[in-house]
Order: structure tokens, then C-alpha cells, then sequence
């Protein structure tokens, strides 16, 4: 790798565009990885009133908070434009972007977009309910959160707008375009739409004519870290950018943040604790799950595939839990000038291991063909105020969540044969001490927790980097880049009591989902076309 210049006035900082779910976020790193500065913006997603479940996402006024943030990160990091020596964006999987025939962008919907549901389930029902199957063997996609669904649901209700498609595009490859003109994706996020092939890490077209789907509007697939083209000078005066600055192709969101952990050698293995958690196994080649349990995504590692698997609200309970029970705690928290969570956890590790066997009902194990959640709630509470209380509850989330992730890596294990000999825990979650601890001592195995709370936008900063051929690789700046914060070893009389309790808690989730089968619980979560 190169030496940075000490002189701001020298190109010597990368910038990354990391577009998530709820926000926007230029962040600027140094080459040695330090976080330098950020700007962010909140998204303005656009739902429907005659359209359930659609969350449109504005491109214009998108594109003005980007700029927005972009000129916010370089006066928070008092540097010029001329600083900045490469850019790269990265996004949520699964949002679109569709262009017309001049790329102007047409029509735009973020990840959570739930309205072809309908379409799923037509889609399902393709060569005797085997369309599915085909795409999942070749995508390591099911249909539920991929882009063939709305293609279809454009065609039926807005197919002004089908028609017009030439191009069509990721969140992230849109930021591109609107730096650099440029139309093109990469496997990591594209591969998210179910209509890109592991082998190959390209297009498969023939799942599109299958679906009854036009296969004409498919960019240009390029790899993460390859040169994508420089900064307009219309683009320059509308967000603050030096003209003529490399922009390189980025990725997934998790693909680059795995890159930022350093993962990226077959076996290596993380769970990212956010709102959803998401476990994530590098293998060692593409292969797919015989039962279509888990999600199979191109890495950003040319050649490489990671599963991924998901658990659902996980960060999300445990704010719905601080803010709904914990007000007293909020305002102790304040008072001392400490976190929530942080006093929470000090209480919680007096409870015992196994929180006295209370077993809540959140998340399940994924199940991608068939996925669904039971209702919400706590099992085998007891009446007794010294067991069961706030710090009990918490404690059991927190186990729970760890637990969700073990079943999860079982399941990917199962058919890949990859069994980690430890874990990365980085993320929001990965703040809890204890919450750290519980994930080792449940999984059995080691839990590092790196010093990068930044971990997508740095790898996303690192793609930039090796496209403006500051570094080597992908592979070799993450490993290079990557610190430890943390290290966490098993108990192993608590890994024992956990295993246990993981098999009672299993059976306990599949006799819950019974209830909602039978239309007595509302299930907290169900797949698009169930």
C-alpha cells in the first residue's frame, strides 16, 4: 500500500457513499483506514396510498441529500475537494433503479419494497411450482426479495414505466451513474435480484424469459474495485467533488462490510448486529442449500460466495424492550451519563445463564422458500418478581439472539460442511460486553470484536481505493486494515446449558408457529407470496 501525503491539499483521503436502508452517508477515511469524517441524511421513501407495501425511493430528492452530505463530510474533515482521491458507493441489496433509453432514471424502489406479493406467487407457480427451485440453483436467490417481482408488478400496473426500461441497476450503481455518467453493476449487489448466476458472477437471461420478463435492459456487470469512470463536472458542481476524480464499483452492503472485517479467506465467518442480524460464512466455492434455507450472494471477492443468513428485528426488539419497559433505566442512564443498553447489561449479567429458562419468541431460524415468524412473546415466565423481571427479559433477548445465530450457522454447516472456528461480532450489537460474551459462550467458539464500527463504508472506501490503484486488492487492504477491539473465549459450562436450551427453545418456536398456522396469533413477519 502507499503512504498517505501529510498534506490535505494532496489526494490523499477516499470517500465512501454507504446508501442503507433509512439513510444516506458520505463518510471519508485516511488510506490507513481511520474514520475522518461524516455526513448523513435521512432518505425520503415514498409509500403508495393505493399500493400496499411499496416504499418508492425519490430519486431526486435522493440525489440532493447526497450532495448534501458529501459537501457536510469534506467541511467536517476541513478538506478540499483535491483531497479526496477516489470515491466508491455501496447500498442495501435488493433496491432497483430503472433508466430509459438516454439514462434518465425512471423509477426506483428500496429494499424493502413488499407490493408484489401477487407476483411472487405467480412466479412460484412457473413450470409446476419448479421456477423457484431453478432460480434459487443458479442465483442462490429465492423469489420473495428479488427483482423479477416487481418487473412483473410494473408490468402489470405500470407498464408506461416497463416499457420505457433500457437499464436497469442497483441503489449503489445509480450513485455511480449520478457521479460519473456510467451504467453498470457488480455481483455483490446485482446478484441480490435472483437473476445473476454464482458460477459465472454475470447475467442469466434465461431465468428473465422464463418469468415472461424482457432480458434487454441488463447492465454491464463490472467487479468491485474496477474503475467505473471519474466525476462529471456537472456532478462536481452539484455535490462539491473535485471533476475528474476516480469512481470505482462498490457492492452489497454486507459484502463490503464483510471486506472491512477483514473476511476474506474461505471458512471466515461474522455475525453483524444491526436492526436485523445477519450471519455471514465465506465458502470456499458457490454452492447452494438442497432445502433453499439460505441465501447464497456473490462476495466481493472475485470467485468467492458467502451464505447469508438473517434474523429478523433483532436490534429492533431490544429497542422496542428499552423504550417500552426500560424508562427509569433511560433516565438513570442520562443522569450518569452512560448508555441504556450499558446499564441494562450490568443488571442482566447478574442473572443467571438461561435467564431461568424464559424463552422469547422473536425471530426464527431462517427458512428462505418458506419463511415466516410466530407472534412475538416471552415463554415459561414465572410470577416470581426475583426471577422474572426487566433484567431477566433482557438478558433473554440477548441469549436469544445469540441462539437464533447458532441455529443459523448449524443450518449453514449442514450443507456446506464449513464450521468456523471463530466468529467476528461487529455491529451495533457488538457494543454489549455481555452481549459478546453470550454469543461465544452459546456458539462454543472464539468472538473477536473489531475496533471498526464502520466496517461497510470502510470497505466500500477500500473498493474506491483499489480502483484509483492506491492498493494492491480487495483481499489484501482489508486483512491489512482490519484492528481488534475485543476477544471473547467460551464458557464451557454455560456452552453446555445453552446447547440444551437451544433444543427446548426449537421445539418451543415450531409449536408456536402452529398457532399462527391456525389463525389463532398474528405472525410477526411473513415472506412476499406466502
Amino acid at each position: 500500500m502507499n503512504s498517505p501525503s501529510t498534506s490535505s491539499g494532496n489526494a490523499s483521503y477516499l470517500m465512501a457513499l454507504d446508501a442503507g436502508t433509512g439513510s444516506i452517508r458520505a463518510v471519508i477515511f485516511s488510506l490507513e483506514g481511520q474514520q475522518i469524517a461524516v455526513g448523513q441524511a435521512e432518505w425520503q421513501h415514498n409509500p403508495l396510498a393505493d399500493v400496499p407495501g411499496s416504499m418508492e425511493f425519490d430519486l431526486h430528492k435522493n440525489w440532493q441529500l447526497t450532495c448534501q452530505c458529501i459537501r457536510q463530510a469534506l467541511a467536517a474533515a476541513n478538506l478540499p475537494a483535491s483531497a479526496i482521491a477516489a470515491v466508491a458507493a455501496c447500498s442495501m441489496r435488493e433496491g432497483i433503479v430503472l433508466y430509459d433509453k438516454s439514462g434518465e432514471p425512471l423509477w426506483a424502489c428500496a429494499n424493502v419494497d413488499s407490493r408484489a406479493s401477487r407476483e411472487v406467487s405467480e412466479l412460484k407457480e412457473i413450470h409446476h411450482g419448479e421456477f423457484e427451485r431453478e432460480a434459487y440453483l443458479h442465483s442462490g436467490q429465492t423469489l420473495a426479495l428479488g427483482a423479477m417481482p416487481r418487473l412483473l408488478w410494473l408490468a402489470h400496473h405500470r407498464p408506461d414505466i416497463y416499457r420505457r426500461a433500457a437499464t436497469l441497476t442497483m441503489i449503489s450503481d445509480w450513485l455511480a451513474y449520478m457521479l460519473t455518467g456510467e451504467l453498470a453493476v457488480d455481483p455483490s449487489n446485482a446478484g441480490t435480484t435472483g437473476m445473476l448466476s454464482l458460477e459465472t458472477r454475470n447475467w442469466h437471461p434465461e431465468l428473465l424469459e422464463l418469468a415472461g420478463l424482457r432480458a434487454d435492459i441488463l447492465s454491464p456487470v463490472l467487479e468491485t474495485g474496477t474503475r467505473l469512470g471519474s466525476v462529471t463536472a456537472l456532478s462536481a458542481e452539484q455535490c462539491g467533488l473535485k471533476a475528474g476524480t476516480p469512481v470505482g464499483m462498490g457492492g452489497g452492503d454486507v459484502q463490503l462490510g464483510s471486506l472491512g472485517l477483514g473476511l476474506v479467506h474461505a471458512g471466515q465467518t461474522a455475525v453483524l448486529g444491526g436492526s436485523f442480524w445477519q450471519q455471514v460464512v465465506n465458502l470456499p466455492r458457490p454452492v447452494t442449500d438442497p432445502q433453499m434455507n439460505i441465501r447464497i450472494n456473490p462476495h466481493v471477492i472475485p470467485g468467492m460466495a458467502q451464505a447469508e443468513c438473517i434474523s429478523f428485528f433483532t436490534g429492533s426488539t431490544m429497542r422496542w424492550f428499552r423504550d417500552a419497559f426500560c424508562s427509569e433505566e433511560k433516565l438513570l442512564a442520562e443522569r450518569l451519563g452512560v448508555d441504556t443498553y450499558s446499564l441494562l447489561e450490568e443488571m442482566a449479567a447478574r442473572v443467571p445463564a438461561g435467564s431461568w429458562g424464559v424463552m422469547p419468541i422473536f425471530s426464527d431460524a431462517m427458512h428462505f422458500k418458506n419463511w415466516y415468524h410466530a407472534a412475538p412473546s416471552f415463554i415459561n415466565l414465572s410470577i416470581d418478581p426475583q426471577k422474572c423481571n426487566k433484567q431477566t427479559l433482557f438478558r433473554a433477548l440477548e441469549e436469544n439472539a445469540a441462539i437464533v445465530s447458532a441455529c443459523n450457522l448449524d443450518l449453514i454447516a449442514e450443507f456446506s460442511g464449513v464450521n468456523a472456528s471463530s466468529l467476528v461480532f461487529a455491529g451495533g450489537g457488538s457494543k454489549g460486553k455481555l452481549w459478546s460474551q453470550i454469543l461465544s459462550d452459546v456458539t462454543g467458539k472464539p468472538v473477536k470484536v473489531p475496533q471498526v464500527k464502520e466496517a461497510t463504508a470502510l470497505g466500500c472506501a477500500i473498493a474506491a481505493g483499489v480502483a484509483a490503484g492506491l492498493y494492491r486488492s480487495l483481499a489484501e487492504t482489508g486483512e491489512a486494515l482490519v484492528r481488534w477491539e475485543r476477544e471473547y473465549q467460551p464458557n464451557a459450562a454455560h456452552h453446555e446449558g445453552y446447547m440444551a436450551q437451544k433444543t427446548h427453545w426449537q421445539a418451543v418456536y415450531a409449536d408456536q408457529l402452529t398457532l399462527v398456522d391456525s389463525g389463532l396469533t398474528t405472525s410477526m413477519w411473513k415472506a412476499p407470496g406466502l
